[in-house]
């Protein structure tokens, strides 16, 4: 299993979702990955703290090596490193992933993401994404990459307008480069449920019939606790609520991908 978390909009929460996920895959015995094509490297950090930046074979070495002959290319393993927590490993992201862009998209490399994730996947039973807010050639690249695709929401008016060419976007996707590509839900987070319009929001997504996943996320301080010390809800706070609300989303994932 392959699944990206995309949302062209910041702040929606992707890569607490994405490394949340992945921790509980990786909590339940699965050998897990975690790649962030995020210039901002925000799941590299929950996931390693500040010896993230310390790794020099990192996303953006991997994309550089497309552009570079090599007699003796590093293999695709090397670019993926162990995190502090058991079955979950990480390729993290880099700063120089936003000057290499540009020299990607006009050599056409759009499809050596999912020729490498294909490779992993003999190694790892799952594998997460975690995205730029952008439309651009690392979310392509990821979706093309991926069979499943997972939308976070932030119950917020521009993100509810913002869905409806996001979900267009992915069936070009799909339809032009990736048919095995579904979009697997719409994760509701930061939800609030006794603020007025949150609870308006999610009702008239459900009413229109987008794919709203029943399992909500909460606003929480324990999130950005976990943040902080660089460690995943399920090995942070495992008895706490928002862990549960997690938990309920990974098992709502697996029971509908079964």
């Amino acid at each position: 299993m392959r699944r990206v978390v995309f949302n062209q909009k910041g702040g929606v929460g992707k890569s607490t979702i994405t490394c949340n996920l992945a921790a509980i895959s990786a909590a339940r015995g699965k050998k897990t990955l975690v790649i962030d094509l995020d210039a901002q490297c925000n799941s590299s950090h929950y996931l390693l703290g500040n010896a993230a930046e310390e790794i020099k074979l990192n996303v953006g070495a991997f994309f550089d090596q497309m552009l570079n002959f090599k007699l003796y290319p590093e293999k695709i393993e090397n670019f993926v490193h162990a995190t502090p927590f058991v079955n979950l490993s990480i390729m993290p992201s880099s700063e120089e992933l936003s000057s290499l862009q540009g020299k990607l998209e006009s050599r056409y490399k759009i499809y050596k993401l999912r020729d490498a994730l294909k490779e992993l996947s003999q190694q790892f039973d799952e594998i997460y994404i975690d995205t730029p807010p952008a439309l651009n050639f690392y979310t392509q690249s990821a979706l093309i990459a991926s069979n499943r695709c997972l939308i976070p929401f932030d119950c917020d008016d521009f993100s509810r307008k913002a869905l409806y060419s996001l979900q267009a976007n992915v069936r070009e996707i799909q339809q032009d480069h990736n048919s095995e590509l579904q979009i697997e839900g719409i994760v509701v987070n930061q939800f609030q449920p006794r603020a007025k319009l949150p609870t308006q929001l999610v009702d008239e997504l459900i009413a229109e019939g987008l794919p709203v996943l029943k399992s909500y996320i909460s606003s929480s301080v324990k999130i950005r606790e976990s943040h902080q010390l660089s460690t995943p809800l399920v090995f942070f706070a495992k008895d706490h609520k928002i862990t549960a609300e997690f938990e309920q989303l990974y098992m709502e994932l697996s029971e509908a991908g079964a």
